[in-house]
């Protein structure tokens, strides 16, 4: 063991690499982040050629608190030598596929990422917490930051069919599929099911014999990324989002769905481009027979002797449905999951109804332990500070807050301009979520 961190960090994701990134340049900070993957590796299954990012490059690691870092975008494409190249092409959004390279490009860059390392366990003692790495020497430190919980969900009627024909889409284009003279259904209606449904229609696995598309959605329902539902992305908002009463936050938080789980307008336009092509001006007649099937939701599935049946239930006229197919894909998105390796503190920690931790507003999780021992958790915080919580977007200021409570002082600003919008009676006080709380919480 060499010496005890200030802060250890488990997983080395998007948030927990922007806290890294941020944390860089302070020297009275010792800090290490454990990954158990041997490099960065940012969603490799669903980098499907040609999809773009749903959130603007600016709002990357870094930028939105410390534009002079050496870790945004845009100093990666200045050191990339595509700067004047990427602003020429004029793209609406970062391709994936780019922001991608990026995110690796900072792990290499970013001291103290340590990979190949996967925290098993961690307990605490009167001397702080200890990370224990199985046959590996343990590592004590004052603080945690843990940013790992979210899992591909699977419904609990495909669990015992995953396998070579039952995927989720995490694994779309990393497994070794072919879908050449077979039957196959894709359920989930959000981005990952559009985009799926897309490149199966295009071939690019092989002509299939025809394609379902389910969702229990009512429609095909878009992304609402508009200007003024993008105010839910601010910490203006959030500050005000994480007072309301623990209830509210959950109503809240589910009513606004789409503003991070929905089809993006550019995607739908191009989809049904594509349809009316294939179905009207396609003059060499290999159609691949398609359904898109809406108001259904699927209660069962069950092997048969040529493949899987699933039984489903329209809603839309209350009748009940079966489809067959060889492969089904699930896309059927991710959910929190409470990290296994925080075992030894669960009965320590406490969480609200929908098993997520009950979070400060600088993301200090709620113990029993030692005040001066904080655990910070990241991407746990949808029912506490709402739906940009998951995303992308306030990943550099949530950072920035986190920072700033560690280390006792205001590192970085972190109270932009408020928004245009009133969300209630009265603002939060200046320094909400940064310095100022955490002195109060913890003094």
């Amino acid at each position: 063991m060499k010496g005890i961190l200030d802060i250890a960090g488990i997983g080395i994701g998007p948030f927990n690499l922007s806290l890294a990134a941020l944390m860089a340049p302070l020297s009275e900070v010792s800090a290490r982040f454990y990954e158990r993957r041997p490099s960065f590796d940012w969603h490799p299954g669903m980098m499907l050629p040609g999809t773009q990012m749903q959130t603007s490059f600016l709002k990357d690691l870094v930028t939105p608190v410390d534009p002079t870092s050496p870790y945004g975008f845009l100093a990666y494409l200045v050191r990339k030598g595509r700067f004047y190249r990427f602003v020429n092409a004029d793209f609406p959004r970062a391709k994936r596929a780019e922001f991608a390279d990026y995110l690796r490009w900072v792990s290499e860059q970013v001291p103290n990422l340590v990979f190949r390392k996967s925290v098993e366990e961690v307990s605490f003692d009167d001397q702080g917490f200890l990370l224990s790495f199985g046959e590996a020497a343990p590592q004590r430190s004052r603080h945690l930051a843990v940013a790992i919980g979210h899992r591909p969900h699977v419904p609990d009627w495909a669990r015992s069919h995953l396998g070579r024909h039952c995927l989720h889409s995490h694994s779309y284009m990393t497994a070794p599929l072919s879908v050449e003279n077979r039957r196959v259904t894709i359920v989930g209606g959000g981005q990952s099911g559009a985009e799926i449904f897309l490149d199966l229609m295009g071939g690019t696995r092989g002509r299939p014999v025809d394609v379902v598309w389910v969702t229990r959605r009512p429609g095909l329902d878009p992304l609402d990324e508009t200007a003024f539902t993008n105010e839910y992305f601010t910490p203006d908002y959030v500050r005000h989002f994480h007072r309301l009463p623990e209830l509210h936050r959950h109503n809240l938080a589910t009513a606004q769905k789409l503003t991070g789980d929905g089809v993006s307008p550019a995607t739908l336009q191009a989809l049904s481009q594509y349809l009316y092509e294939r179905d009207f001006l396609d003059v060499d007649g290999a159609r691949v027979p398609y359904r898109i099937m809406t108001h259904r939701e699927v209660r069962g599935m069950a092997r048969e002797r040529t493949g899987f049946r699933l039984d489903m239930a329209n809603v839309f006229d209350e009748s009940p449905e079966h489809i067959g197919a060889d492969i089904v894909i699930l896309a059927t998105g991710y959910r929190y999951a409470w990290p296994e390796c925080l075992a030894p503190l669960d009965a320590h920690i406490e969480r609200d109804g929908q098993g997520f931790p009950i979070l400060s507003e600088d993301y200090v999780a709620r113990w029993d332990g030692p005040a001066a021992h904080r655990i910070y958790m990241l991407n746990a915080g949808r029912n506490s500070h709402g739906v940009a919580d998951a995303q992308l977007s306030l990943t550099a200021w949530r950072s920035a807050v986190i920072i700033n409570s560690l280390v006792g002082r205001a590192v970085y600003a972190v109270d932009p301009q408020p928004s245009p919008v009133h969300w209630s009676g009265g603002r939060p006080d200046s320094q909400a979520g940064g310095l100022e709380p955490r002195l109060q919480v913890w003094k």
